[in-house]
Parts: C-alpha cells; sequence; structure tokens
C-alpha cells in the first residue's frame, strides 16, 4: 500500500523527529517514561506509515461487508440501521422484570436481553436450600414455563428480539421460551434471538457452570442441530469475551480466548455431523467495551480479521456469513466505581461510543449505580439515552469505520491480531480451548493479567477517576434498588401451587424419558421441551441431567 523508497525515507525523518522530541524532555518531561496499553502494547509517541510493514489494503482491510470484514459485516452498516439497543434486564419476580421490559421498549429500547438469577443461572429452583438469600437477586427469578409466559406476558415474541445470558441451563430456558411462543401463536421458526449458551468460558472466567465439559458441549451441539432445523433464526451460541475480560483478562486476552472457545464449539458441532456452513451463520459473538477507547475499537476489528481467516483458511467456510464476527458489546461493568458513581455515565458513553466506531450490532450500556445495587429505573433511563445520544446526535454513524487509516488504529488492530494468533496457537498445542481450560492455562493467564492491572491501579500507575485521585467525601448513597427477601418466600408458593395442579404423571414421565435420552446418544431438545410443556421445573429437568452427567469441579490452577 506504501511505497517502499518513500518509507524509508519517512522512517529516517521520524528517527531525526524523535531525536529532537528527545533533547527537549529534559525540559518538558512526559508524564511518565513509558506508555503502554491495558493489554501492555507498547505506545509510541507517533505514528506513520512505516509502522504498518507490509501493508496491503485489499488484504487487510477490504471494504465493508467483504472478506476480511474488518471494517464491518455489513456494507452500510448504521448508514441502514442503527445497532439493536439493548438494556440488560431481570431483577426479582417475573412480574416485575416484564414491568421494566414494558418500560424500556416504551422508552426506545430495541431488544430484550434477560438477566436471570444466580438459582436459575445454576439450575436449581428458588426452593432449594442453596438458593437461599439468591433468589432474584441479579436477575429474574424462573423456576418453570409458567414464570416465563409471566416474564413475556403481553410481549409479542415473533416482533421482538430477546437475549438471553443463560449457559449451563441454556437448552431448557430456549424451550421455556418456545413454549411461551407456541402459547401467543407464533411459530418458532418465527422468533429472534440469541442464548449465550457458552459454558467453556464459565470454566474460566464465571463459575455458572453445572455439567462436565464433554456432556456440555453435547447439549450445546443439540442446541445447534435442533436450531437450525425448528428455529431457523435464533444465535444459538453468543460466544463470550465478555465475562474473560470482566474476570481480568486484557484486550489481546479476551480476543484468543473467546475465539478459541468459538473453535472448539465448531469442532464439536463437525463431530455431530454439522457442517461449517450450517452453524457458522448462527454463530455470534459477545465482546467487553473496556476503558481504553482506542485499543477497544482496535480488537473489535482485529476480532472480526481474524475469526474470518480461521473460518476461511482452518475450517474451509464458504458460506460468507460463516466468516463474518457479528457480536454484542456491553460496557466494562469491572469498570464501575461505587465512589462517584455519576462518573460511570462518563466512561459507560466512552465505553459506549468505542463499541460503535468498532461497528458492533447489539449494544448494552451499564447504569451508573451497577456498582452499589441493581440499576434504578432512572439510571437506566440514562443508560439508554446514552446510546441514543451516540446513534442520533454525534454523527458518527454516518460513514462506516470513522477511523480506518489511522497508523494507530491500524497499528493496535495488526498487533491485538498477532498477540490473539499467537495464543490461539499455544491453545491449539495443548490440545485446544477445553484441554487448556482443564490444565488451567487460560485461567492463570487472566489471573496474572488481573493481579498486573490491579498492582497497577494499587501503585498509581493507572489512574481511575475518583478512586485512586480525586476523591472526595461523599453522602452515603440513596434511592438504591433493593430485592426484598420476600421474592423467595412468593416464588417457593408459586412453585407449590404449580406441583398441586399440573399433571405430575406426565412430569414424571417426561423426566424419565429426558434421562433414559441422555443415556444414550439422541438430541435432548425435544425432550426438554415435552418436560417444558408438562411444567417440569428448571431444578427438575436440571437435577435428571446431573444425575446422568455428574457435576463439574474446578481445577486448581496453583
Amino acid at each position: 500500500m506504501y511505497d517502499p523508497t518513500k518509507i524509508a525515507a519517512l522512517r529516517e525523518r521520524q528517527e531525526k523527529w524523535n531525536q529532537k522530541a528527545e533533547a527537549k524532555l529534559a525540559k518538558a518531561p512526559e508524564r511518565k517514561k513509558g506508555f503502554t496499553t491495558i493489554s501492555g502494547i507498547p505506545v509510541a509517541r507517533l505514528y506513520t506509515p512505516g509502522d504498518l510493514p507490509g501493508s496491503d489494503y485489499e488484504a487487510d482491510l477490504g471494504f465493508p461487508g467483504e472478506y476480511p470484514y474488518t471494517r464491518g459485516v455489513q456494507p452500510t452498516m448504521y448508514r441502514g440501521r442503527f445497532w439493536t439497543m439493548r438494556q440488560y434486564a431481570g431483577f426479582a419476580t417475573a412480574e416485575e422484570s416484564n414491568r421494566r421490559y414494558k418500560y424500556l421498549l416504551d422508552q426506545g429500547q430495541t431488544g430484550l436481553s434477560v438477566a436471570f438469577d444466580l438459582p436459575t443461572q445454576i439450575g436449581y429452583d428458588s426452593d432449594h436450600p442453596l438458593s437461599q438469600g439468591e433468589v432474584g437477586k441479579v436477575g429474574v427469578a424462573i423456576d418453570s414455563l409458567a414464570d416465563m409466559e409471566t416474564l413475556f406476558d403481553g410481549i409479542p415474541l415473533d416482533k421482538v428480539s430477546t437475549s438471553m445470558t443463560i449457559n449451563a441451563p441454556a437448552a431448557v430456558l430456549l424451550a421455556m421460551y418456545i413454549g411461551v411462543a407456541e402459547k401467543q401463536g407464533v411459530p418458532s421458526e418465527a422468533l429472534n434471538g440469541t442464548i449465550q449458551n457458552d459454558i467453556l468460558k464459565e470454566y474460566s472466567s464465571r463459575g455458572t457452570y453445572i455439567f462436565p465439559p464433554q456432556p456440555s458441549l453435547r447439549i450445546i451441539t443439540n442446541i445447534f442441530e435442533f436450531c437450525s432445523r425448528h428455529v431457523p433464526k435464533w444465535n444459538t451460541i453468543s460466544i463470550s469475551g465478555y465475562h474473560i475480560r470482566e474476570a481480568g483478562s486484557t484486550a489481546v486476552q479476551e480476543v484468543a480466548f473467546t475465539l478459541a472457545n468459538g473453535i472448539a464449539y465448531v469442532e464439536a458441532a463437525q463431530k455431530a455431523g454439522l457442517g461449517v456452513d450450517v452453524i457458522g451463520p448462527r454463530l455470534s459473538f459477545f465482546f467487553n467495551a473496556h476503558l481504553d477507547f482506542l485499543e477497544e475499537v482496535a480488537k473489535y476489528r482485529a476480532a472480526r480479521r481474524l475469526w474470518a481467516r480461521i473460518m476461511k483458511e482452518r475450517f474451509g467456510a464458504q458460506d460468507p456469513r460463516s466468516l463474518m464476527v457479528r457480536f454484542h458489546t456491553q460496557t466494562a461493568g469491572c469498570s464501575l466505581t461505587a465512589q462517584q458513581p455519576k462518573n460511570n455515565i462518563v466512561r459507560v458513553a466512552f465505553q459506549a461510543l468505542s463499541a460503535v466506531l468498532g461497528g458492533t450490532q447489539s449494544l448494552h450500556t451499564n447504569s451508573m449505580d451497577e456498582a452499589l445495587a441493581l440499576p434504578s429505573q432512572e439510571a437506566v433511563q440514562i443508560a439508554l439515552r446514552t446510546q441514543q445520544l451516540i446513534a442520533y446526535e454525534t454523527g458518527v454513524t454516518e460513514t462506516v469505520d470513522p477511523l480506518a487509516g489511522s497508523y494507530y488504529i491500524e497499528h493496535l488492530t495488526n498487533t491485538i491480531e498477532a498477540q490473539a494468533a499467537e495464543y490461539i496457537r499455544k491453545i491449539d498445542e495443548l490440545g485446544g480451548a477445553a484441554a487448556a481450560i482443564e490444565k488451567g492455562f487460560i485461567q492463570r493467564e487472566i489471573q496474572e493479567s488481573a493481579y498486573r492491572y490491579q498492582k497497577a491501579v494499587e501503585e498509581g500507575e493507572r489512574v481511575v477517576v475518583g478512586l485512586n485521585k480525586f476523591q472526595v467525601q461523599e453522602p452515603k448513597p440513596t434511592g438504591l434498588l433493593r430485592v426484598d427477601p420476600v421474592v423467595r418466600e412468593q416464588q417457593m408458593r408459586q412453585l407449590a401451587e404449580l406441583k398441586g395442579r399440573r399433571d405430575n404423571g406426565a412430569v414424571a414421565a417426561s423426566l424419565s424419558a429426558l434421562g433414559q435420552a441422555a443415556r444414550g446418544e439422541e438430541n435432548l431438545l425435544p425432550l426438554i421441551l415435552q418436560a417444558v410443556r408438562v411444567y417440569a421445573t428448571l431444578g427438575e429437568i436440571c437435577d435428571t441431567l446431573r444425575d446422568v452427567f455428574g457435576e463439574y469441579t474446578a481445577v486448581s490452577t496453583l
């Protein structure tokens, strides 16, 4: 792309310029000796075409909507339509969450994103002893199809796109969603949305797993197969770097470990007899929008290009949709501070802007008070308005990939791709993502990065405004949203009533059939769906599978 002779001359001039700049440092020293991104990538004082050796526009960037998709997966991007504006929401009971969803839709939200409470995430009903103190706290409690019917009451499922952040019991929650649609008269073929369904990152980063890796991968590929035939518009997995980053990874590690997990899912699907171009178009991704603004923009571009190359060169994908990284973004919850929480509005705005400049397809903006409690209605509205301000007022949506061609952005994009590819090479040598997790490699890498970042904050090398610099005395926060412990009592009462009026013979038969199928090799989704339809509970279904598959025990990384 650049004339080698001119590049050589430019580098000579740049070296002389650097020498002059260094001579001035005695009088006006820079803030610190060296600068790096959060990923530890050195940041030079200045970037020129000399920092892009061998750059080839067609091979490395191309055009939006064309391989290698560095500049975006759609030719018009936001000139055609804005990203889907989601707000991750769910708390207490299905009734209360339903009211919040309707409020958000009235405020201009264009997609629902469901947060489930911890018992639901690990496959326990609200009346389980381990659920005590957790029901409805970090999301909505869903024990059965009856709760799901209430959650989406008055919300036409053929008109909204719904994302569900659920992993180990994803098959059960998807079956419940299909069951609600059936009650509304909506065929499964018309449903549009996503289940996270990414179990590998749970083992390394988040911890809401149930079953060991191999049966978990079986259930995931069962979902792939079932949805390819019955729910064709559904994104069957959202391969999540978000929680990897929240656990403390760098941007480079977020890309590498996310795509390594993606490789594992494609390989598992192929072993189950599914072609790469059957599942490839329904894969989606989920990334974090962190604090290092320009590194984040470059991260999304690098992830798109690297995945396109992996799918084309490693798996031989032919369908262009199989090569595309379509991704949801959420701003970084780990970056929010309980100190001076209104500062979080600004943090979130910059993070959201980086996601938009990086070409996200869907976005959730965190609320300013989430470091203290579940978000209040006012905070949620401000978070949604942040997206709307970016979309309608800033002008950044009017051209595609507006930061392309910046010498620094392209250098960062190349560096992140190269370093992430090197991580993937190491993971391949260890036997793939599942093996790397079993050996503790990915966990150790994340832990070490988290330690380095925390050490830098504590030593003041990285400034967090209001936390380690510019502190003020603050009054105790008020008006925070708290979930009443009575929610568990209400859920337990409703569960008892459900079990008293349902056909328990049909429930027992459906669970027996599911257990028998789990011991064999058939697809479990039709059996789970049948159990859901007769109002078997989430806990009953998961316990049936626990009896067959067992439970996973985390490996030590010490």
